[in-house]
């Protein structure tokens, strides 16, 4: 039995993504096609993962690796060079694209995730002041209990992100697999419109109170003043150089935010149910720092567990975009024409996700422990290391059961 043929018998991440591929339509007559869409696809998330972070790279690592590739496509033809790849993947349509990697999450991770943060990041060198077009700004789904890119959105720019999130819940929703679901967003889609598209998928919303709503902070800040009944949570976060103590304080007595409005244009979240206020004290090396944060939720939220769904929003940050931009040089991408920069935005999430729920290498280089410890995981920057060295190891990342 071909070890592909054993691969596909049972239906595997790999399967999954080949199959979700195949609603993409390719944009070439087909006459001309010497490289077949899915074999492309395929070559760009595996070297990928493969620590290739541009299209010469990813060409390189296709020639250099043809018989891998082979095990499960024909590649009669071979592999494109990196001047073709770049022209292809600007023509490839990312709706479509996006829409097949939301369809492979969703089969290869079916269980609805508890936590969701939405936020956007830019690519900053995909800016092209030539054609005067701004960089590529990306909205990102990401479950923070699990670590997984869950879907994505592009926006001209971080000020039409208000314009994307609902497009985005639309996508997430399918199937419904929103439904009890707690979504975090940032200040920027703290209004009713945001907050009832969240409820309306059966979700709950947890939206940050910034200084862009200075009356309803004015007001929470009021109410915890003159509350009687808090729920308070305090813990202590010691590492980066730095000690950070949190205090996350609770009011679900907020009857007064569902009264009958007092005045025209005040703002009204649909099913408000606990506000939040986070006071954190962190001791650096050479100053203090103190910070009051605040937040809405529909969802009736002791202490503790409004601490873990603030903290987890900010996953989203150093588990995500941090990744991107470190691990996967995103933001030295000079991609700028086409649809480039965006197709190339989502095989790096197919990438992350496939690294990141890979099975822990083995024979990996063990950092020498003073004490007993729990042992640490192979950070992504050296899995995309050993994928690249080793075929048996990218073999496992990709072939790994979807269920």
């Amino acid at each position: 039995m071909s070890l592909a043929f054993a691969v596909f018998k049972e239906k595997s991440r790999l399967k999954a993504l080949l199959d979700h591929f195949s609603i993409i339509d390719d944009p070439r007559e087909p006459w001309r096609v010497a490289h077949p869409l899915r074999e492309v696809l395929l070559l760009v998330v595996c070297a990928s993962m493969a620590d290739c972070d541009h299209f010469d790279a990813i060409a390189s690592w296709g020639k250099a690796n043809i018989g891998f590739l082979r095990r499960y496509l024909p590649y009669e033809h071979g592999v494109p060079g990196g001047r073709w790849l770049t022209l292809l993947m600007n023509r490839v349509d990312p709706a479509l694209f996006s829409a097949a990697f939301t369809g492979w999450v969703r089969e290869t991770w079916p269980e609805r995730p508890e936590l969701i943060a939405i936020d956007g990041k830019t690519s900053r060198r995909s800016h092209d002041r030539a054609e005067d077009k701004a960089p590529l700004h990306l909205v990102s789904a990401f479950a923070t209990t699990s670590r997984l890119v869950l879907g994505q959105e592009a926006v001209e720019g971080k000020s039409n992100e208000l314009s994307a999130i609902p497009v985005l819940l639309d996508r997430l929703s399918e199937g419904g697999s929103l439904k009890g679901a707690l979504v975090s967003i940032d200040a920027i889609a703290t209004n009713a419109r945001i907050a009832q598209a969240i409820v309306d998928k059966g979700a709950d919303y947890l939206l940050a109170v910034k200084a862009n709503q200075p009356t309803l902070r004015a007001e929470i800040e009021s109410a915890f003043s003159a509350a009687t009944r808090i729920d308070t949570c305090v813990d202590f976060d010691k590492g980066h150089g730095r000690i950070e103590q949190r205090s996350v304080s609770v009011i679900t007595e907020i009857d007064w935010l569902n009264g009958e409005r007092r005045f025209p244009g005040e703002l009204r979240l649909p099913n408000a149910a606990t506000i939040i206020r986070v006071k954190s004290q962190a001791e650096l090396a050479d100053r203090g720092r103190f910070e009051t944060r605040y937040y809405i939720s529909s969802a009736l939220l002791p202490a503790k567990r409004a601490g873990e769904a603030v903290r987890g929003h900010w996953g989203i940050e150093n588990q995500l975009h941090w990744v991107l931009d470190v691990v996967f040089a995103e933001d030295q991408s000079r991609l700028r024409k086409g649809h480039g920069a965006r197709n190339m935005a989502v095989v790096r999430h197919f990438a992350i996700n496939m690294i990141r729920t890979a099975p822990e290498p083995e024979n990996k280089p063990m950092k020498p422990q003073r004490k007993a410890t729990k042992p640490t995981r192979t950070s992504i920057k050296l899995r995309r290391k050993i994928a690249s060295w080793r075929e048996d190891y990218l073999a496992i990342a990709l072939e790994a059961s979807a269920h």
